[in-house]
């Protein structure tokens, strides 16, 4: 079959190159810049402190990541790893510019004193808004992906008419918090496990997992819990009980019924249903196949879109500078860590996707879930535990029964949904894994539960504010 990769939005394709989405994004916020420089003339010598103490320039570069991330065809999981180092270099200058927060440094037990240069000169706003762009290159490729935000920011600074002094000295501060973070993350066994042994799928085992269509790819990540975590103690702190026994000759049984859940559910899908299942998507990059030619399907994966909710919590809330860096720390931390303890059930329990059960063991050759099914065990909801665990860290910030519009995929041709709160949304994610016939609606309740008890760990073990 010949592959080509595309990227698709709506009904639209377009080629696949990350710097033709990055450089969409960004001659949108040049123009948006051009205007803010238009109207205030930057007569004003000191413009700068307003323009970079703006929440939403800061949730605006964090857009610009989500591209570069996309364009990059990262796994969900490596993309959380991208979003929180990234987001802890700009924290870092945030603590130590703001004395409302503190450093994580001896919260999070492995992480180093941050030690940083002679800060009299700086814009602090600038610095963090910069270590978040040199971390975020630091953890993605190609080298300079993030060269156009700062570029754009640089020109920010410069037509607002900050000093060479205060520029150098921003610029030397984020420089020095960049390099001991990107220093403390390679130390997290993510280089190591670039080279593990090849995982051994075993097909003589029943109720296994095995490749499904139509990449029938090879397992995801099979080492991730190897990992070093941010805040658990380790990928088994929060062991999850053990899935149904794999019995599908007992119609009795707890599993068959797992099983003809997903099935019936799937064969009548109403039109809310299959629009929740497609809001929640997030399957970074989705397989199409048309006759011989197999292209993909862009959009944010899991983490991405946590972060996008973020954006739009913090700008509902009318959050400060600060307050919006902080939220997006601690959210990459929990989904993070949520992956680790996911992904270390997933390849301990094994479990076969409902498709294969349905297809393979049932006999319904011909079913296939709404969603594409990804490669790797179903036995826990990533999604769900990582939706958990980030819905527990925003509540943390913003507060229970925060209403917003999440208007996230809405680039990508679906529209927008409505939440009470970041917990309810989460919930809804479980549905939605559930109406993609790509998850068992048990196994989603479980994964809500214990992704709920790292974001509480979070919670408890990192206090940003004193």
């Amino acid at each position: 079959m010949q592959e080509i990769t595309i990227r698709c939005c709506s009904i639209n394709r377009a080629i696949n190159n990350s710097t033709l989405i990055t450089n969409i994004f960004m001659k949108r916020l040049t123009a948006v810049i051009a205007i803010v420089f238009t109207i205030t003339g930057c007569s004003e010598k000191k413009e700068y402190k307003n323009l970079f103490n703006d929440p939403f320039l800061y949730s605006k570069t964090v857009k610009a990541y989500n591209y570069v991330v996309m364009g990059n065809n990262l796994a969900p999981i490596v993309a959380s790893r991208c979003y929180t180092y990234a987001a802890i270099a700009a924290y870092e200058v945030v603590a130590i510019g703001d004395n409302r927060f503190q450093s994580l440094a001896g919260q999070i037990k492995h992480l180093p004193v941050i030690k940083f240069p002679d800060t009299a000169n700086v814009n602090f706003q600038y610095a963090a808004l910069l270590a978040f762009c040199k971390a975020g290159e630091a953890t993605t490729f190609p080298e300079g992906s993030m060269k156009d935000q700062i570029s754009i920011l640089d020109s920010i600074a410069k037509e607002a008419g900050m000093s060479s002094k205060m520029k150098k000295a921003s610029i030397a501060l984020a420089d020095s918090v960049t390099v001991q973070i990107i220093k403390w993350s390679k130390d997290d066994n993510y280089a190591q496990t670039r080279t593990a042994p090849k995982y051994e799928i075993k097909t003589d085992v029943k109720g296994r997992w095995v490749p499904t269509p139509p990449q029938y790819a090879q397992a995801l990540e099979p080492n991730w819990n190897q990992i070093r975590p941010i805040v658990m103690d380790s990928a088994s702190q929060f062991l999850t009980p053990r899935p149904p026994e794999f019995n599908l000759d007992n119609k009795s049984s707890e599993f068959y019924k797992w099983v003809m859940e997903v099935k019936n559910a799937g064969d009548s899908l109403t039109d809310e249903q299959k629009h929740i299942a497609e809001f929640w998507d997030d399957l970074g990059n989705r397989s199409i196949v048309e006759g011989h030619v197999m292209f993909t399907a862009k959009k944010f994966s899991p983490p991405g879109h946590w972060m996008n909710i973020v954006g739009i919590a913090a700008q509902t809330a009318k959050a400060d500078f600060s307050t919006t860096v902080a939220a997006y720390a601690k959210t990459a931390i929990a989904g993070f860590d949520a992956f680790i303890q996911c992904w270390d059930e997933k390849y301990r329990s094994n479990l076969l996707r409902p498709e294969t059960a349905i297809n393979n063991v049932l006999g319904y050759s011909e079913w296939r879930p709404y969603l594409q099914t990804p490669p790797f065990p179903e036995y826990t909801c990533g999604h769900s535990t990582v939706s958990a665990s980030a819905a527990e860290a925003l509540t943390d910030v913003f507060g229970d029964n925060f209403a917003y519009t999440d208007t996230s995929e809405l680039e990508f041709g679906i529209k927008n949904r409505s939440f009470t709160s970041f917990r309810q949304a989460a919930v809804e994610n479980n549905w939605a894994r559930f109406y993609g016939g790509i998850h068992y609606h048990g196994s989603c309740l479980v994964s809500n539960e214990f992704g709920k008890k790292v974001g509480i760990l979070v919670n408890e073990r990192l206090k940003m504010k004193k």
